[in-house]
């Protein structure tokens, strides 16, 4: 519903305006200070507010007609979600400094600025729109929070602009939460990916070990059916030639000269898949 703030008793008055009337009343002493920022060594401003006090009194939003005669008690304004307070004065006090006092300051990394006081009034005669629920009390309608913990506005624009303004920032938040979701899942897949070409990495290199060791083992069956006599420094890879160079920085002596050349780029240890640096030759006497 929407209407223009009439007071139902006594009106309040403003401190520092003359003639200035309204129904609810905000007093703020805020403190501004610059502080220093120890991580990007930069001054940032600081805001406290060190003092408020809300004045309300009573009041009825009655249609801008004055023919009509339909009237509504407005309950519990200050927790509307919006509440349209008019800024009536606002005064900054520059807080006064000595020389020691600036020391003190660049010391104890604060360096205040002053005091502001402002001054927040709902005037008699502003046209709100307010948004909640209307109950029936004796002879008395009144406009209160929900009960079911649905938002409650009293906003100084009218109802259309305040839906396309919370239609606005819902589309916001879904936005959001689509963006937010999309790159949950993208990191989501490149962790899996990484774990998964690991998975699979090892998985190779154990199969690699296996196949090494099979032939190995092989190769010792058929030697010693044939009577001949088991080479124990045989290289890993071809199980022919004999371990002939020491590969760094891992230390593995398991391959021949011929096999390292084979070995593809990046050249890898066959043993521990460690990057192979330099290659120092082995030589048996």
């Amino acid at each position: 519903l929407s209407g223009v703030v009439r007071s139902v008793k006594e009106t309040l008055s403003s401190q520092f305006v003359e003639n200035c009337k309204g129904v609810v009343q905000r007093l703020t002493l805020q403190e501004h200070k610059m502080v220093w920022n120890r991580t990007t060594h930069l001054w940032n401003d600081y805001e406290k507010i060190i003092h408020q006090r809300t004045n309300t009194t009573p009041f009825d939003l009655v249609p801008q007609e004055d023919d009509a005669g339909v009237t509504v008690r407005v309950m519990k304004p200050l927790d509307a979600a919006e509440l349209s307070l008019e800024t009536v004065y606002e005064k900054f006090h520059p807080s006064v400094q000595s020389f020691t006092d600036v020391i003190g300051h660049y010391i104890s990394g604060e360096r205040p600025k002053g005091i502001q006081e402002t001054e927040q009034m709902l005037k008699v005669g502003t046209a709100l729109t307010g948004v909640g629920e209307l109950v029936l009390d004796n002879a008395t309608i009144k406009l209160q929070p929900p009960k079911q913990g649905m938002p409650y506005y009293l906003s100084g624009v009218d109802f259309d602009s305040l839906l396309q303004k919370q239609e606005s920032n819902a589309r916001f938040w879904k936005i959001l939460t689509v963006v937010f979701g999309f790159a949950t899942c993208a990191v989501l897949f490149f962790i899996l990916r990484k774990q998964y070409r690991h998975h699979r990495e090892r998985r190779h290199l154990r199969q690699m070990q296996d196949e090494f060791r099979q032939a190995q083992e092989r190769l010792m069956r058929e030697m010693n059916a044939e009577g001949g006599e088991t080479l124990k420094n045989a290289c890993v890879i071809c199980l022919s030639n004999i371990k002939s160079c020491v590969f760094l920085e891992c230390g593995h002596v398991c391959s021949c000269k011929e096999c390292y050349r084979a070995l593809p780029e990046p050249k890898k240890c066959p043993i521990c898949r460690q990057a192979i640096s330099r290659v120092v030759p082995l030589y048996n006497s």
